[in-house]
């Protein structure tokens, strides 16, 4: 991966203003930018996202990065605005999602603008790591591994040498074994999801991107995911160190996913960006929910797949985040 630009070789010079508590830092930069007491989340499209042909645009992916972060953090230059979400000196993870291959993963144009800009903002090569569950999902999206310490590292759970944690965490309903990635590589996690329908949640976004952090994933699906979602959320193995979601819906699967759906893919040519996964996932089910009244299908409640973990996550036992709109800021640029 790291032979795509120069920018994975080198680390850009220029200090980071927020210290190690940076998830409070982050969310009092953008309070200031946010109707009080709401979850702000910004929708950035660009409807000459792909070409012709249908091949994302790497500079007008790079471009609506940069987009929706300024709006985002109400900063104009990228650089300033990385400053608002970086800490300093720790390593920053970027949760990309390989399932179903380069047409419906994270888009390696996407993960390599994060990496470019977190460069940029000060973070070294040697502090970004991109990981997965599998090597295979991540090579058959498009990335290149990489294992050297010095440069950015693009990495999956089940290489050698990594694995998972051999003593479970658990809250509610849940025990699982993490990805050591998550727990002894990684001091802060950048979600990078999907955003596709679900055979059994509704949708899977933000929140369920992290059953690729976690040894049996098969395990977590009973119910529609509920309530698993919202308490492998709350494990502080991962809720302690989730920053921010950049989420993909450049391209998505409105039915039938979480696979590749070639037949019922489409282009939103979207990022949403937010702290509050809960929101993220609402606007990302709105999304989906509008796209499948256009062509005429059922609403996922009335196809048997509700979002209910939503609401358990938003619950007073979960507190991960809101899912009423009278509560979310939702910026549309």
């Amino acid at each position: 991966m790291e032979n795509r630009r120069d920018f994975l070789k080198t680390a850009a010079a220029g200090a980071v203003l927020l210290g190690s508590n940076s998830n409070l830092a982050l969310a009092a930069a953008i309070d200031q930018h946010t109707e009080k007491g709401k979850s702000k989340v910004v929708v950035a499209r660009d409807a000459a996202l792909h070409t012709a042909t249908g091949q994302l645009d790497e500079k007008r992916v790079a471009d609506l990065l940069d987009r929706a972060i300024a709006a985002y953090t109400g900063r104009d230059k990228p650089a300033e605005a990385w400053k608002r979400i970086v800490p300093v000196g720790k390593v920053i993870g970027l949760k990309v999602n390989g399932l179903g291959g380069k047409p419906i993963a994270t888009h390696l144009a996407l993960t390599l603008a994060v990496c470019e800009r977190l460069q940029k903002a000060g973070v070294k090569p040697s502090e970004i790591v991109v990981w997965e569950s599998h090597r295979g999902d991540l090579e058959r999206a498009g990335y290149t591994i990489s294992t050297d310490r010095n440069r950015i590292r693009c990495i999956a759970t089940d290489m050698e040498g990594y694995g998972h944690e051999e003593k479970p965490a658990a809250f509610g309903s849940v025990s699982v074994n993490f990805a050591k990635i998550l727990t002894r590589e990684c001091d802060f996690i950048i979600n990078l999801p999907v955003l596709k329908d679900h055979e059994l949640a509704g949708v899977t976004f933000s929140l369920k991107n992290f059953y690729g952090a976690v040894q049996r994933p098969g395990e977590l699906h009973a119910n529609g995911c509920n309530p698993a979602v919202a308490d492998l959320n709350c494990i502080p193995a991962l809720r302690d160190k989730f920053r921010l979601t950049i989420g993909d819906a450049t391209a998505s699967i409105y039915e039938g996913g979480p696979g590749y759906r070639p037949e019922h893919l489409w282009y939103p040519n979207a990022l949403i960006v937010g702290q509050d996964p809960v929101a993220i996932d609402y606007i990302g089910w709105q999304i989906i929910a509008k796209k499948r009244a256009e062509l005429g299908l059922p609403t996922l409640e009335s196809a048997g797949r509700p979002t209910t973990f939503l609401t358990t996550a938003a619950d007073a036992a979960h507190k991960l985040g809101t899912n009423d709109p009278k509560r979310i800021h939702l910026m549309e640029i």
